[in-house]
């Protein structure tokens, strides 16, 4: 019977030695194993981060188009309100050039007598208000006669022999032509040179 408790004692300790034995080794290999795990989980956040930092990237470009969209609509849009502040009464001057012209042939026609002065110089007077009126809007007579022509600001209703002038020269304006603010509103008729 001691033979079988010392048997059993030592069935008892080998087991508690290969318990150990297998314990440690569990241990070894849990701790590789976890290792392993933690070394999947760097690659895995490694690419995740990577993965993310091409989306915010990505989004940060976007981000920054759609900004430099909205700045060049709000330069575009505001440029626009400008021009159309500026260029609003184009319309109405443009209606008003006729009577601007027939004012002229009128004031160039009257006769020169003193019965007619005083009327003369009352319609001179409102062509004089009318001019300054349109002026302080922005409307300027072009300068023509003598001018290289320039198909800009020039319209050719005909082409004269001139001793005077060079070839390509206005030699006589036919009708005015007028500037809105620096932009041709009405190009002038003129005679050129050949």
């Amino acid at each position: 019977m001691k033979e079988e408790q010392v048997q059993d004692s030592n069935e008892i300790q080998d087991n508690a030695i290969n318990e150990n034995k297998a314990a440690d080794t569990a241990e070894t290999v849990s701790e590789t194993d976890a290792f392993t795990a933690e070394e999947i989980s760097e690659v895995s956040d490694g690419d995740e981060l990577k993965r993310l930092q091409g989306l915010a990237d990505e989004f940060q470009g976007r981000t920054l188009r759609v900004q430099a969209d909205f700045d060049n609509f709000r330069r575009r849009t505001l440029k626009e309100k400008e021009e159309l502040a500026q260029y609003a009464t184009s319309k109405l001057v443009t209606e008003l050039l006729p009577v601007m012209d027939n004012f002229e042939r009128a004031l160039a026609t009257a006769p020169a007598t003193p019965e007619f002065e005083a009327f003369t110089k009352g319609v001179n007077m409102i062509f004089r208000q009318l001019e300054g009126v349109l002026k302080n809007e922005g409307l300027t007579a072009m300068e023509t006669v003598a001018q290289p022509f320039n198909p800009e600001y020039h319209q050719a209703i005909m082409q004269v022999e001139s001793e005077e002038h060079e070839e390509g020269i206005v030699t006589e304006e036919v009708q005015k032509g007028y500037l809105l603010k620096g932009k041709v509103l009405r190009p002038a008729m003129v005679k050129v040179s050949m």
